[in-house]
């Protein structure tokens, strides 16, 4: 399961680019139209809740707490795109993969084992 958090973490850090230049791009078509949408910062949002929780994954890989933390990163990340995609369609499949992310890393840090006490 280490190996996978370390895989999502950078694929998660490799995504927040693309997402916030789509991001940037919805935000300017949203002004443009002034359609009152907000799905361009809400792509900006969710795009720094995938940074961070790779950033968190990553590091604490091999930790109960820190993989909890950066699933709750990837569940926010995933509830504000999800309620707030509008014409940025794209921004339900990227909060559908923070969801996806999210439980592996929550159901991946609480069935890891307990470290054996070597202290004999």
């Amino acid at each position: 399961m280490k190996t996978a958090k370390l895989v999502i973490g950078i694929v998660s850090m490799v995504l927040f680019v693309l997402i916030c230049f789509q991001s940037c791009a919805a935000g300017v078509g949203n002004i443009l139209e002034d359609n009152g949408e907000v799905s361009g910062t809400a792509g900006l949002l969710l795009a720094f809740c995938m940074l961070i929780a790779g950033i968190v994954g990553v590091c604490t890989r091999k930790s109960k707490s820190g993989g909890i933390a950066a699933g709750v990163f990837y569940l926010v990340g995933g509830l504000l795109g999800i309620l707030n995609y509008g014409s940025f369609s794209d921004l339900a499949v990227w909060s559908v993969l923070c969801f996806i992310f999210g439980i592996v890393f929550i159901l991946g840090s609480l069935k890891m084992k307990k470290p054996e006490n070597k202290a004999e």
